[in-house]
């Protein structure tokens, strides 16, 4: 059982200001590695050139970097409750 429930995080948290390209290109290169056991792939996510209003842009089906987040964290979750064979 999850240890505790998240609050999903909104696309214009100002915490989304804090995260730096390489940051969120990392955290796109683990949604790639986790995602994978559960056949989710994104070959395309990648971050793009620019920001809007302080918050760097990814090439996710148009989505905010919040949603890539978001669902980082349900992986680690399902990991954590369920874990895998090697």
């Amino acid at each position: 059982m999850s240890a505790a429930r998240r609050t999903p995080l909104a696309p214009d948290d100002p915490r989304m200001r804090d995260y730096s390209d390489t940051q969120v290109a990392a955290l796109l290169r683990e949604l790639h590695t986790r995602g994978a056991k559960f056949g989710i792939r994104w070959g395309s996510a990648a971050t793009v050139n620019g920001a809007v209003d302080g918050r760097i842009l990814i090439d996710f089906g148009n989505a905010p970097i919040s949603t890539a987040l978001n669902l980082l964290h349900l992986l680690r979750d399902t990991e954590r409750d369920q874990p895998w064979e090697s």
